[in-house]
């Protein structure tokens, strides 16, 4: 009697596990069903990328040149939205916590890897889903066109000789350009005084009207001011010229000082929900968007460096990058944790 309502038991729990095992299998067919026709349909409205600066400034030009070379590829408008505060603080989160149904992309600078060491962001690059990186850019130091220092050294020398006295604009705290002005200080033994703006356009705009006497911005967002003589850099911060400015020396061929350079980056990503399928649809396109013709014309025109790598590729550089700023923003004693 015992034995056959083990039996039963034994066979009412092995249909169970039948049943369940079927029931996973249902339900990952649908799903992987469900993410093959959403990959078919997508994008069927148009796309938001949310660049978290200021327009004007590097991040926001680039990006608005891969939007209308990606446009192209998608058969969908992607409209550019900026979301200013925090020194990118705002754009990020919103862009983390957009519906991950791939109609909200962000466009990524290096400060994603830079806020949560300083305590100003409570998310990491791991809330993101990378698809694509686009470009790499050094800093440079520039200075109104008719400024007393005629080459970096008189800069760096007038620098020691009056502590905190230069005004030094940024895009932003903890942003990466106010990360290259405290490495350059650190490196040399100047001091700035740092002043903050949301974004390198306006910091630009701050140095061409005198509020700030330097900036030290990409090349890319000085190229036009600097052709038309409204500004003068003085030093790549780079281990060679820039193709933008390729008569600017850089700093250790004027100083014979090398430094572990700040440089930044940029590239695009989704959030970490978004499906697979579609984010490989979003990751083809604009990939595709960065060989674009008239997109790698804007980008050597302006002075932008061109830099794609997949999202795989680029998720290392982001871990890479965000292991960097773990050790040197506690070091530079600027974490506010």
């Amino acid at each position: 009697m015992v034995l056959k309502r083990t039996t039963r038991i034994g066979i009412w729990t092995a249909s169970v596990l039948v049943v369940l095992l079927l029931l996973r299998t249902f339900i990952q067919l649908t799903g992987d069903a469900d993410q093959k026709n959403a990959s078919t349909d997508f994008p069927e409205r148009p796309i938001t990328l949310i660049v978290p600066y200021a327009a004007g400034g590097g991040t926001d030009t680039t990006a608005r040149a891969l939007a209308k070379a990606t446009e192209k590829v998608l058969g969908q408008p992607i409209i550019v939205v900026n979301r200013t505060g925090g020194g990118g603080s705002v754009g990020l989160m919103e862009g983390a916590n957009a519906k991950g149904d791939g109609y909200t992309v962000t466009f990524l600078p290096a400060e994603l890897t830079i806020l949560p060491h300083l305590g100003l962001l409570p998310i990491t690059y791991e809330k993101f889903k990378p698809i694509a990186q686009t470009n790499f850019d050094p800093s440079a130091i520039t200075v109104r066109q008719d400024a007393p220092w005629q080459d970096v050294n008189e800069f760096l020398d007038f620098a020691k000789a009056h502590p905190e006295e230069l005004k030094m604009g940024n895009a932003g705290t903890g942003s990466i350009w106010h990360l290259a002005a405290v490495t350059l200080e650190r490196e040399t033994g100047v001091k700035f005084a740092h002043i903050p703006f949301e974004g390198a356009g306006p910091a630009v705009s701050a140095l061409m009207d005198g509020f700030v006497d330097a900036v030290p911005v990409s090349p890319a967002e000085v190229k036009k001011y600097v052709d038309e003589g409204k500004l003068r850099t003085l030093a790549v911060n780079a281990d060679k010229r820039s193709e933008a400015l390729p008569d600017v020396p850089t700093l250790e061929e004027q100083t014979g000082i090398h430094v572990n350079f700040t440089s930044t980056w940029r590239g695009l990503a989704v959030p970490k929900d978004t499906p697979e399928a579609i984010a490989e649809v979003l990751a083809g396109a604009f990939i595709k968007g960065t060989e674009d013709r008239a997109f790698r014309e804007y980008m050597k025109s302006n002075g932008l460096g061109l830099l794609v790598k997949d999202g795989r590729a680029f998720l290392k550089q982001l871990k890479e990058s965000d292991d960097v700023f773990a050790k040197m923003i506690p070091e530079l004693g600027l974490s506010r944790k």
